[in-house]
């Protein structure tokens, strides 16, 4: 299971590149982890972990640790794992460095706030000559450096690409499936951001599992109701990197999204918030983003616009779950489904 010994090159010394790096090595690969951030490898190497985000997790000695872009020219697969922000300016530095026919990973989840864009269309847009490829699904970076069982979904345009992602980082506690619908999947891993955010709030409110349960229900209609209109499956969402991703997201402490939107409810600004979680919080953005997008595509998106006005005009959380309970009466299915049936 996987092609042992390929050279693989991580770009990102965060909580899941590290995590990533960690386990590639345990599977009999030639890693690397690059960090654009001399004190972050300083610290890598001093203390053998990532004592912030992986505390006790041993990040092997033989795992090389490098400031120079460079290392992914001769790697057989190349791993962007930054948050999404610094992906365009990632990608540009790997420009000069990788050849044709390259396949890029990228792991983050999220939105470029400027343009909307997806992340593997940023990436791309930069690196013209490479296979880019998006890895997502449940899969938080404290469980898999620990080697909990975890699937993810690979997925590309190139059919070929996906499945070398999956015969490489395939492994007995980390499988793999594969899926074109690579807008699908980027967006379900992008969207359920917000999902969390909002569940977090929920949860600093005090409210109940009979709140969260429709949020999450109501949350993933949503999700595919933009993914659809923006080209994706509808099936997708149904999956790992939709429903999957978004259980796990809204449940977790792990998730910074939801931590960070437990604060909110405690009655935090989203600034002091994002502050406390001292982390990057991905759905902060992406709620921007998200929000642009629907109107763009002429998407109705409740929850968003809840969260938008929330996270960005300070409107209080339980007037905006007031809102959301008293809109108008709807079906529960999308009338286009059931159009033909006889009531």
């Amino acid at each position: 299971m996987g092609l042992h010994m390929s050279k693989i090159v991580v770009l990102g010394a965060g909580g899941w590149g590290t995590a990533l790096a960690i386990m590639c090595y345990k599977y009999g690969h030639d890693v690397s982890l690059w960090s654009p951030f001399e004190e972050e490898l300083e610290n890598l190497k001093r203390d053998g972990e990532n004592k912030k985000l992986l505390p006790g997790v041993v990040l092997a000695s033989e795992i090389n640790l490098t400031s120079d872009v460079g290392v992914a020219r001769d790697a057989d697969l190349v791993v962007l794992a930054v948050p999404s922000f610094a992906v365009r300016q990632t990608a540009k530095r790997l420009a000069g460095v990788v050849c044709d026919g390259k396949v890029i990973v990228n792991v983050a989840k999220g939105l470029e706030e400027d343009t909307l864009k997806r992340l593997s269309q940023v990436v791309s847009e930069e690196l013209p000559q490479a296979r880019v490829v998006a890895l997502s699904g449940p899969s938080h970076a404290e469980e898999v450096s620990r080697n909990v069982p975890t699937t993810v979904v690979a997925a590309s345009k190139d059919k070929s690409a996906a499945i070398f992602v999956q015969d490489i980082l395939m492994n007995p506690t980390f499988r793999i499936y594969v899926n074109p619908d690579i807008i699908g999947v980027e967006l379900g891993g992008a969207l359920k951001n917000i999902i969390a955010l909002a569940a977090g709030v929920c949860d600093g409110l005090g409210l109940g599992d009979n709140t969260k349960a429709a949020l999450m229900t109501r949350g993933i209609t949503e999700m595919a109701r933009l993914g659809v209109a923006l080209g994706g499956s509808a099936q997708t969402f149904a999956g790992l990197t939709g429903i999957g991703d978004l259980i796990v997201t809204c449940t977790s402490m792990h998730s910074r999204n939801r931590r960070a939107g437990i604060y909110i409810g405690e009655g935090l600004t989203a600034e002091a918030a994002i502050k406390k979680v001292g982390m990057t919080v991905e759905g902060y953005k992406t709620t921007h983003a998200a929000y642009l997008l629907a109107r763009k595509a002429k998407i109705e998106m409740p929850i968003v616009d809840e969260c938008y006005q929330v996270l960005f005009e300070n409107k209080d959380p339980y007037k905006a779950i007031s809102d959301l309970m008293q809109r108008k009466k709807k079906h529960e299915i999308e009338e286009a489904w059931f159009a033909d049936v006889n009531w």
